[in-house]
């Protein structure tokens, strides 16, 4: 498998499930500025949540910021996770790269709208998601899309080094 961003070239990831797709973004091109990486993952393929977060990892070195980039690999498990976990269908994952800073998309084909909850301490590790995206990401949001929504958050390129 390969991973594909603009201006990047493709780079090795590794072991791969069988489930995980390089795409291209639909009709939102990445600029001269801009680097994309896209992923398409199969429906409950659990396994594709480390291999998204190395993918991220390998994907941001360019930018810089060690500690953003540790937090935006958090926040992608997280969405991606609640994407396989809550849906039972594909999940499509967009990294996009610019000048202002880092945007995650995950989109799912479910139109239920999550929302951030504080779980109860019988809860495991489970519910904590959302809130933690809430807690770390500069911005982060829900919108339609089509069948399905999308779930996305930004980290600005300030922050600690």
């Amino acid at each position: 498998m390969t991973r594909q961003s603009r201006g990047g070239g493709p780079g090795g990831i590794g072991a791969s499930s069988p489930n995980v797709r390089d795409e291209f973004a639909e009709g939102a091109q990445p600029g001269p500025d801009r680097v994309q990486l896209r992923r398409r993952l199969g429906r409950a393929d659990l396994a594709a949540v480390s291999e998204v977060r190395s993918a991220l990892r390998e994907f941001l070195r360019r930018w810089g910021k060690p500690a953003r980039a540790d937090i935006a690999e958090l926040l992608t498990s997280e969405l991606v996770t609640n994407a396989l976990v809550h849906t039972d269908h594909d999940a499509i994952v967009t990294a996009t790269l610019g000048p202002r800073g880092l945007r995650v998309e995950v989109r799912d084909f479910v139109g239920r709208r999550p929302e951030p909850r504080v779980p109860d301490a019988d809860s495991g590790t489970n519910g904590r998601g959302l809130v933690l995206v809430q807690s770390l990401a500069d911005a982060w949001g829900v919108r339609a899309h089509g069948v399905g929504k999308v779930v996305w958050f930004e980290l600005n390129g300030g922050g600690m080094a």
